[in-house]
Formats: C-alpha cells, sequence, structure tokens
C-alpha cells in the first residue's frame, strides 16, 4: 500500500489476533517484534485446542520505505514523520504445505518474499498486479444498457433500481462476481470457500468451510462460462485430496468400497459426517463435487484431463454402487440415510429435539432417497457412462451402473401438485426454506428441463411460487438461475433487483443473513450468464431469458460446452452479431428461430437443420465463425 502526506506522522503495527473461542490460553499463540530499523514482525502458531496441539506456524512482516521526512522503530510500531508519502510492503506466509504436510518454513518464504521485493518500487508492482488480473479479466465483456443511474454510486443504483431501469448494474455485478474468483482461486492455491480470502475473523460464520450441499458449488458455476476455466483447478485438487480421507470414511463407516465426502470440509480434507444428524446425513456432497469434474471436461474436451479425473468419478460410483439399498415396496435403489438440505420435512417424527452434538433444538431431516440425492447420482451416474465410453474403458461395469441408475426413483408430484422434495409426499415444516435442493435437476443439474420432460416444468414453478422470491444471497443466485433454465428472464431480473435491495452489501458481496458470503455474488454472475446463454441441453441457446430491460447488448468471449467462446450483439431483443472461435473442433449445435448462414473467412459453411429448430456445422480447431440472419 501506499500512503501520501496529508498528516504530520504516520504509525504502523502489525497485531496478531489471539482465537479466544478456541485458545486454552496455555501457549503464546503470536509475538510481535520490530525488525532492523523498518521492519515490524509477526510470529505465531495456531491454537492449541482440546488436547491438539496447534501445527500451523505463520510469520507475517512489514516494511515500510517513506519519501522524505523520518522514521523511527520503538518496540513493535513504527513511527514515520513529516514524510512526503510512505510505500509500505506487507508479505506472509505459514508452513503449510498440504493437508498432510505442514513442514514448510514459513520464515525462508517471508525472507524470499522479502528479498524478491528489493528493488522494486510502488509503481511496478501495481503495474504487474494490474497485468496479471487483466489477463483472466480481459477475456470477456459484458455491455448491457446504461441510464443516468448509472452514474450514481453503488448503493445509490442499488436503491435507484427498484423503480427505475438500471441493467449496467447487472454488468457490474457479472464483472464482480469474476473479480472473486480471479481473485480467490488462483491455480495452486486454496479453493474460494464461503468468505472467499475476505474474511478478518478468527471465528468466521460457519467457520469459513467448505459447505458443499450448495455454497462450494456455487462458488464455481460461473468458472467455465466466464472463461476462466484454469482457475477451477483449485476446486479439482481439492476433490482429488477429498478421496484420501473419502475412502477411509467409506470403508470404515459405511463398509463400502470407493469414496464418500459429506456436507462440510475444510483445509484439512475432513470428509466424515460432522455437524449433527441434520446436516451429516448428507452422503452426496462428493458426488456434487465430482459432476463438476466433469464439467470442466464438457467445456474443454480435453481427454487427458479425463483420464486423470476418470478414477475419481469411478470411486464415487463404487461407493454407491455399495451404499444404494432398495426401497421398501418399490424397485428402486435409494440412498438410505438421506436428507434434503436444510428443510425438514413435516411427517410423523419429524420434530424438533435437543441434538447433544450442536447443542441446541433442532429438527431431524433424516429420510430415504431424498430428491436432491436421487438427482445428483442420475447425473454423476449418466456421465460417469459417457466418460467410460469415450476413454473406452471399464465398459461391462458402465452397463451395470446405467443399469443401476434406471432403478433411481422418478420424479414425482405430490398432492399439492408440486415437485415433491423427498421420495414420500411429505409436507414441509419451512415452506419458505431457502434451499431449493429438490430443484437441482433443473440448475445447475441436467435432470429436469423444459425440453426434456415439460411434464415437470408446472410442478417445478409450483415450487418457486411457493418459497417466494426472498431468501439469503445464495438463494436468491439459485433462484435467478433456475428462472433463467425456464424462460423468464424477467422474473430472474426481479429477483436479482431484490437480491440487492436486501441481501447484498453495496460492496456487492453476498449477505447470508447478514454475514458476508461470496456465493449469492457468484450466484449472481452464474444467474445472469444463464439468461443470456445456455449450453446445457447439447446445443447452445442464445438470449434463452433476455429481461424487457436488456433489450440491446454484446456478450464477448463467453464460453460454452463444446469448447466453443461466442462475441454476440443484440439490438431490440434481437441478435444482430455472433462470432464462435472453436477452440477444439467440435461440431456446434445452434437453436434459432431464425434462418442463418455461416460464414469462414468470408466463405460458406456447409449447415445442416435438426429437429426442434437446431442447425449444426462442423469446425475446425482455431478457427472463428460467423454466423449472420438472412
Amino acid at each position: 500500500m501506499r500512503r501520501q502526506s496529508g498528516e504530520h506522522f504516520l504509525g504502523c503495527r502489525i497485531k496478531g489476533v489471539r482465537n479466544n473461542s478456541h485458545s486454552n490460553y496455555a501457549t503464546d499463540y503470536f509475538r510481535m517484534d520490530g525488525l532492523g530499523n523498518d521492519q515490524l514482525k509477526l510470529t505465531g502458531k495456531s491454537a492449541d485446542y482440546l488436547g491438539v496441539d496447534g501445527q500451523l506456524k505463520y510469520e507475517a512482516r512489514i516494511k515500510a520505505i517513506p519519501e522524505g521526512g523520518s522514521m523511527t522503530l520503538k518496540g513493535s510500531r513504527l513511527k514515520i514523520e513529516n514524510a512526503n508519502a510512505v510505500t509500505i510492503y506487507f508479505v506472509a506466509a505459514t508452513n503449510f504445505i498440504n493437508y498432510k504436510d505442514v513442514s514448510a518454513d514459513e520464515h525462508a518464504r517471508v525472507e524470499e518474499m522479502m528479498a524478491h521485493l528489493e528493488g522494486s518500487s510502488f509503481t511496478k508492482m501495481k503495474q504487474s498486479a494490474v497485468e496479471d488480473h487483466k489477463k483472466y479479466y480481459d477475456r470477456v465483456s459484458l455491455t448491457l444498457p446504461t441510464t443516468n443511474n448509472s452514474y450514481l454510486t453503488t448503493d445509490e443504483r442499488m436503491s435507484k433500481i427498484q423503480t427505475e431501469p438500471d441493467p449496467q448494474l447487472a454488468t457490474l455485478c457479472y464483472n464482480f462476481g469474476r473479480y472473486l474468483l480471479i481473485a480467490s482461486s488462483r491455480p495452486g492455491t486454496q479453493p474460494a470457500n464461503l468468505q472467499g480470502i475476505w474474511n478478518n475473523d478468527m471465528n468466521p460464520a460457519w467457520d469459513s468451510k467448505y459447505t458443499t450441499n450448495i455454497n462450494t458449488e456455487m462458488n464455481y458455476w460461473p468458472v467455465e462460462t466466464a472463461n476462466l476455466s484454469e482457475l477451477s483447478e483449485p476446486l479439482i485438487t481439492m476433490v482429488k485430496e477429498l478421496t484420501d480421507q473419502g475412502a477411509e470414511v467409506a470403508k470404515e463407516h459405511y463398509g463400502a468400497g470407493g469414496w464418500v465426502f459429506h456436507q462440510n470440509t475444510d483445509l484439512w480434507r475432513v470428509a466424515a459426517p460432522m455437524d449433527g444428524p441434520t446436516w451429516g446425513t448428507y452422503t452426496v456432497g462428493g458426488a456434487w463435487l465430482t459432476t463438476h469434474l466433469w464439467e470442466h471436461y464438457l467445456f474443454t474436451r480435453d481427454k487427458e484431463y479425463l483420464k486423470e479425473v476418470y478414477p475419481i468419478i469411478k470411486g464415487s460410483i463404487d461407493f454407491f454402487m455399495d451404499f444404494l439399498v432398495e426401497y421398501p415396496g418399490k424397485d428402486w435403489l435409494v440412498t438410505n440415510p438421506s436428507n434434503s438440505p436444510e428443510n425438514p420435512p413435516k411427517g410423523e417424527g419429524y420434530e424438533y429435539f435437543y441434538d447433544e452434538v450442536t447443542g441446541m433444538y433442532y429438527f431431524t431431516t433424516i429420510v430415504a432417497g431424498a430428491t436432491m440425492d436421487m438427482q445428483i447420482l442420475k447425473d454423476l451416474f449418466a456421465y460417469y457412462g459417457e466418460a467410460s465410453e469415450i476413454l473406452d474403458i471399464d465398459r461391462d461395469y458402465a452397463k451395470t451402473v446405467v443399469a443401476a441408475r434406471d432403478r433411481f426413483p422418478p420424479s414425482q408430484v405430490g398432492r399439492d401438485g408440486m415437485l415433491q422434495e423427498w421420495t414420500e409426499d411429505y409436507e414441509q415444516m419451512e415452506d419458505k426454506h431457502r434451499h431449493f435442493s429438490h430443484l437441482y435437476g433443473l440448475y445447475p443439474g441436467n435432470v429436469i428441463s423444459p425440453n426434456r420432460t415439460p411434464e415437470f416444468i408446472g410442478p417445478v414453478k409450483k415450487v418457486l411460487e411457493q418459497r417466494g422470491d426472498g431468501g439469503t444471497g445464495f438463494s436468491r443466485g439459485w433462484k435467478m438461475a433456475l428462472w433463467a433454465r425456464l424462460n423468464d428472464g424477467d422474473r430472474a431480473n426481479s429477483i436479482f433487483k431484490g437480491y440487492l435491495k436486501e441481501q447484498c452489501y453495496a460492496s456487492l458481496f453476498a449477505k447470508c443473513g447478514k454475514p458476508l458470503q461470496v456465493d449469492g455474488s457468484l450466484g449472481v454472475t452464474a444467474g445472469i450468464t444463464e439468461m443470456l446463454i445456455q449450453s446445457n441441453e447439447g446445443y447452445i441457446e442464445l438470449l434463452p431469458a433476455l429481461p424487457t430491460e436488456w433489450s440491446e447488448g454484446e456478450f464477448k468471449g463467453v464460453c460454452a460446452r463444446g469448447g466453443f467462446e461466442l462475441d454476440f450483439s443484440w439490438k431490440n431483443k434481437e441478435l444482430i452479431s455472433t462470432e464462435v472461435l472453436s477452440k477444439v473442433g467440435e461440431r456446434f449445435r445452434l437453436k434459432t428461430n431464425k434462418k442463418v448462414k455461416v460464414f469462414l473467412d468470408g466463405k460458406p459453411v456447409s449447415v445442416k437443420k435438426r429437429a426442434n429448430k437446431i442447425i449444426e456445422f462442423n469446425t475446425v480447431k482455431g478457427k472463428t465463425y460467423t454466423i449472420t440472419e438472412i
């Protein structure tokens, strides 16, 4: 950071913070020192807890370089007087290498970083940081209509958009989500957790963990479409690491093969059930994360990558092939125990109880074969079948897996006309619940769609109507994407405005009630994308859920499944230009109501018409195709 003159002196201190909730006060957990005549140093380790010694060690360092004036060091404080400007460098490191290894030398890491700063300057470092960010950020641009309100402060815009259009605010929120991923999910680092890298509490909300019954997955919904594919590496690596303890839990806890992971993990890649039965019986957290590995393949078509992650996908399949049981009185295979995060059914035996694990009164959600479980597994089992075919491996086993999938419970409609959340037609204890677990199959999953399962669209809409447009930040981001998949852009835009009014800080960070979280911000980015482009049905559809207020605009650099990057623009709600870069040479499929011509280097390309208003043409890797209406 750089501080300009304006005060006669500047005081600088680097302070440690004790973890009061977890500390047993038996050890000094940090120490603040001066170093030389221009540096401050903070050293410490993680707190001892319940008889377990803290193993993480850290060192943080500040170095101040004043321009003019004088600087003195007294104890653990620097005092700078009468300087024209001060540049403050901050570096920090821990002894963490990975979830099994904390043998790094944090002091040596800091020394290396400090040596790297020698001869640098604030201007050079700023330029380097900007260039590093821009190499990701500049890949995509979204332009939506600008109004007079677009020039107001963000908090004013968030208020005025409730009654006056300001489409460009959606652009800002879309870009903010990209910023969050670029800043908090670089290759070689940890995945974005509940607060990303923006947590300043020793005991943050929900421990700043990876909650995988929606939140972690939502963080990565926009990573592929936003042309940030390599930023999924931390998530993919975490899934690989979860298979370690996940295999132990599968064997010891369930007597099953493969690997399993539940609803929550952290830096140490714990995979066992936690937080009591209400949450801990969620056995498909790993399965859901594994679908993200498949999505990465769908966008990149990288077969070498698919070979690498195939054992992980198969390991999840192996667990569920052992874990699934027959449902009494039906020829169904279901998960058991199971739950539908985090909504309790209303039926006999479902009542509030005192949970000795959490020490509070809560309810049980345990059922057999919750709808969300079976939807996730329908996707996972289908993806495994495709992976087996693509790689030409384990074909006989894949047939057994697909046959098991055929025995999963079908989607069901309850007596209230809504899609059932559970295998049995239970009522709900919380009819405005923030989660939409049983709508996973519509988004982000691929089990329900207006095209393939139109009979369930009415029941899905009844769920959305009953739950309403309110809820926490992540809930509203999810609702935007769900309504986009239902081709209702105005409803999605209305939910977006409600999110800005009630569940978004002026900084554009989402709220979860009141705590700051990044999931809602990233969910909004994904929802905006789904309003403008969808590619989950095996073809690409442009402007599938365009809000009335977004009558014109331009989207450049956005990615679609099949290895395609698109630039397209529209005016008066009609497409006026489309360019497609084929990154891997796959066949391009587009759903369109218009007659079109396709050109490559000014020459026409042969186009075939298919059913359901779909056109397709072959592409060459690295070539850009222009699509024009006639």
